[in-house]
């Protein structure tokens, strides 16, 4: 049973507490989901912070607590810090790097969001893979588009960045990349003949998450994401009660396909990460 890494979005920076009360927003608050969600099978979180009025922070010391209470409650835990622009200052995106996290997210190009520009200079690109490299972090490529994977190589070439990313097709965000299975085959395709030694999973926005998730199992995938920064629900008629439910129900559908949820140090090697 080939173990599959779940990866748990706990908070984003765009759902708030209204629209689902069980999404955390204080490092405590952080603290105690990702152990929840550790404890029913995630292996990988990935961590937005956010400030006391619950707005996007850059603040390395609140992302300092929440790495530090992870690592303690949930032992060989990957972490992964975003350096997402949504709502944050451009310049501060990767302030929290110099924490040296097991990973950090790395759009290499802009695209349209529901509302904004998310907006990926190139300059900025260079600068957080060489932040990302030189501290010893493996970047997870946030593929919003067929361009960012080119884009990605050409920092393979450059020379900043390993040719072993972990890469992360991201389906379903309004103006932005369809989650349309006939996309991922093109995508996945591209992947392999540009980044060939390159991990990879695809995450599926709002009700999307669990049919992107089926998608991504079929086809072989190193690792599943969910979380309640990208699906505040666990079905159609009911929020989900915490993120912990939402790997809980991931856990259950890589069942159904055959195979198993990784364990911290499986999860680790299988991403060429260092051991915990």
């Amino acid at each position: 049973m080939n173990p599959v890494v779940v990866a748990v979005a706990i908070t984003g920076s765009v759902p708030r507490k209204k629209d689902n009360p069980a999404v955390p927003t204080t490092p405590a608050e952080q603290i105690e989901s990702t152990r929840a969600a550790f404890e029913a099978g995630a292996s990988l979180v990935h961590i937005h912070v956010r400030n006391d009025d619950e707005s996007p922070s850059s603040d390395p010391a609140r992302f300092a607590a929440v790495q530090e209470g992870i690592a303690r409650q949930c032992p060989g835990m990957i972490i992964q810090f975003s350096t997402g622009g949504r709502g944050r200052d451009q310049a501060a995106r990767g302030s929290s790097l110099s924490l040296k996290p097991d990973m950090a997210s790395l759009s290499t190009g802009s695209v349209n969001f529901p509302t904004i520009i998310y907006e990926n200079h190139p300059s900025l690109v260079e600068d957080l893979a060489t932040k990302m490299r030189d501290g010893g972090i493996l970047p997870e490529i946030e593929i919003f588009d067929l361009s960012h994977i080119h884009a990605a190589r050409r920092l393979v070439d450059a020379g900043l960045m390993s040719d072993r990313p972990h890469v992360q097709f991201v389906m379903g965000v309004k103006n932005a990349m369809p989650a349309e299975e006939h996309l991922l085959d093109i995508l996945l395709s591209e992947t392999r003949r540009a980044l060939p030694n390159a991990t990879w999973t695809a995450a599926g926005i709002g009700r999307n998450q669990s049919v992107v998730m089926d998608w991504a199992l079929a086809r072989g995938a190193d690792a599943v994401r969910t979380g309640l920064e990208d699906n505040v629900r666990a079905s159609k008629d009911r929020l989900a009660a915490s993120n912990a439910e939402l790997v809980t129900l991931a856990a259950e559908q890589i069942a159904r396909h055959g195979r198993r949820v990784a364990t911290p140090a499986e999860a680790r090697a299988a991403l060429g990460l260092r051991p915990a």
